[in-house]
């Protein structure tokens, strides 16, 4: 069996985090442990996290200090984590068979694929703002998995290495450029919404982040070589606005 860690970041998250716990408690799929690392929260989130550690009946390690930001507690958390497969829950897992179906289809899908990914909505309170649908496509072509639907061996994260911090929006577009850029890893694909992503994230969250997110989307295929970056980052542009 797959040990799989879930990281989570936090801060202030009173509003979401509930949520977030409770649809992991509900996972049908064992082994898992939970990371937390906490930006040092005012609001109650710190003594929901450990009454979540003291209560839950599953492994959990966390901590609570000040941070570089929303990546650099990304890298804390992996450190932390021993599992054989990573995958970032800032949102709700949709169904209680979610991380079962993920590590399920890795398993199908042979040796050489690396992970697998889903569809996902994204919502706003009980509203859903839009729908992701993800299909199997090529980075170059503007296509991209949805990071927060992303299941990964930790080998990808030995070899590849750590989110960059030096990104403010899209690190995690950086990081996945990385390792599908040459189109030698093979993602398997689950075509179910298994994800619920709580709206406002950091590339949403504005029409200025989303052009520091367009910005750095195209300084992530410059910077790791891939030709015609502008193109591509239009094209990665245009996928997105057509799921609204």
């Amino acid at each position: 069996m797959y040990k799989v860690s879930l990281l989570l970041t936090t801060y202030n998250s009173m509003q979401n985090l509930p949520i977030t716990l409770e649809s992991i408690q509900e996972q049908t799929y064992a082994p898992i442990e939970v990371i937390i690392v906490d930006g040092g929260s005012t609001d109650g989130t710190v003594a929901l996290i450990r009454q979540f550690a003291d209560n839950s009946g599953l492994e959990v390690k966390w901590i609570s200090e000040p941070d570089d930001g929303l990546y650099d507690a990304m890298n804390k958390a992996y450190r932390m984590s021993t599992g054989d497969i990573i995958a970032v829950c800032n949102d709700r897992l949709s169904e209680k068979e979610s991380i079962a179906v993920f590590v399920e289809a890795i398993q199908k899908a042979g040796e050489d694929c690396i992970g697998a990914h889903s569809d996902l909505i994204y919502v706003e309170g009980d509203k859903q703002i839009r729908g992701w649908h993800m299909g199997e496509g090529d980075i170059r072509q503007g296509w991209m998995p949805g990071h927060p639907a992303l299941y990964l061996k930790r080998e990808v994260y030995e070899k590849y290495g750590l989110y960059d911090t030096a990104y403010r929006c899209a690190a995690d577009y950086e990081f996945m450029v990385r390792f599908l850029k040459d189109r030698t890893n093979r993602l398997a694909y689950v075509p179910r919404v298994l994800i619920t992503m709580f709206y406002g994230g950091t590339s949403n969250a504005g029409l200025r982040n989303y052009l520091v997110s367009f910005k750095e989307g195209y300084m992530a295929l410059y910077k790791n070589g891939v030709k015609h970056p502008l193109l591509i980052t239009l094209k990665r542009t245009w996928r997105v606005l057509r799921q609204f």
